[in-house]
């Protein structure tokens, strides 16, 4: 792959690069379903930015047809990096292989010695890393929004050596504040008088990392109990529209499909009594935080940000990692008690307001720039 710098005003690349950069070698496979980037060819965005006056770079989420790895590289600024998964630190891959599977190319390095047999192809993964490895020659400043993103960050080969900082997303809190429950049922068409048990992903009941199935499996564990209350609860999805029959719900199911406004999405979370985050892999994912802002105790796995965003018997519950029967435990134990609920969604909202305002994630960051601006201008002075 060239790391020459095209024109990126031209109409024809424009309209070139976006399929040069969802390209994959033939026969590659890696037995990951998740999404891949290699982040070529050159944007022109690198050279812009680095003959802009700009003191500082903040890079997000780059993905496919966003900088290059090369012009990340080649940037002269400062550079402060907010990690949203796993691809910084990876190979293509955004996310590692689900767990039962172990990966840890991440941390020992893509060398050809340890490409897991199950691969074909071209090894995809190894040419990304390596392209990270030659061009992103000086620290960056890493910010993860959760802590068990930053361990990983810390433990790869590629950052080990780098500065990590947690700062978590912020939450607009007049937005996602709580409010009535039963005006937001009726306004829903949702039943009152019924625990109500939300699950929200945007991929709804498709995606396994989201974990929809251990879901599934831990509401047959608690319709054959009776822990869940006298009244038997009923499921509310946002993100299907309830089209894969292949599903079945031991409970009463209310599709939602994809909520895009804010203000209806609220309203959900108001007519709910819990959500389950029944992810097998998340960052800090923003309806955990929403949800918990809106003083709606979250149930989920005690894995990736899911620790970060509920406080265990706090603000919430958290299960063994991937144990239907435990997750399934967690949703009875805060339906079970309707003052146990006002509880913990009263210090999910003390919470949220404690840590996730606007004010002070921007105050963290700013704390932050100065630092890495003050360490630029010593290293400067230095040499």
């Amino acid at each position: 792959m060239s790391s020459g710098e095209p024109d990126g005003h031209n109409w024809v690349w424009r309209r070139l690069r976006p399929r040069l950069a969802s390209f994959s070698p033939a026969g590659f496979d890696d037995g990951n379903p998740v999404l891949h980037s290699t982040c070529w060819p050159a944007s022109g965005v690198g050279r812009e930015l680095a003959q802009s006056d700009a003191q500082i770079v903040h890079l997000h989420w780059i993905g496919r047809a966003g900088l290059s790895i090369e012009e990340v590289g080649r940037l002269p600024q400062p550079l402060v990096w907010t990690l949203h998964d796993q691809w910084a630190f990876c190979g293509a891959e955004h996310y590692v292989r689900l767990p039962p599977a172990v990966d840890r190319r991440f941390i020992e390095g893509y060398h050809r010695s340890n490409r897991p047999p199950h691969e074909r192809g071209p090894d995809l993964n190894r040419s990304t890393w390596s392209r990270k490895k030659r061009c992103w020659r000086r620290p960056i400043q890493i910010v993860s929004p959760s802590r068990w993103l930053a361990d990983d960050a810390r433990a790869s080969a590629l950052m080990r050596d780098w500065p990590v900082r947690v700062i978590p997303y912020p939450i607009d809190l007049a937005l996602w504040a709580p409010i009535d429950q039963a005006q937001a049922r009726h306004d829903l068409g949702l039943p009152a008088g019924v625990p109500l048990i939300l699950f929200a992903a945007l991929s709804g009941t498709t995606d396994l990392r989201k974990g929809s199935d251990l879901l599934m499996e831990a509401l047959r564990h608690l319709s054959r109990s009776s822990t869940h209350g006298s009244t038997p609860p009923q499921l509310v999805v946002v993100g299907s529209d309830g089209h894969d029959a292949s599903v079945q719900f031991p409970f009463p199911v209310h599709f939602r499909g994809l909520i895009s406004d804010n203000q209806l999405l609220r309203l959900h979370y108001a007519a709910a009594d819990v959500m389950v985050l029944p992810s097998r892999q998340d960052n800090l994912p923003n309806t955990g935080l929403e949800a918990q802002a809106c003083g709606l105790p979250v149930v989920g796995f005690r894995v990736g940000g899911l620790p970060d965003i509920v406080g265990d018997r706090i603000t919430g519950a958290l299960a063994e990692p991937f144990d239907p029967a435990s997750l399934a435990q967690a949703i009875a134990w805060v339906l079970a008690d309707r003052d146990r609920q006002a509880q913990l969604g009263q210090a999910a909202r003390d919470r949220a307001v404690r840590e996730w305002d606007p004010a002070r994630i921007a105050g963290l960051y700013a704390d932050l720039y100065r630092e890495v601006l003050e360490a630029h201008h010593a290293d400067d002075t230095a040499v």
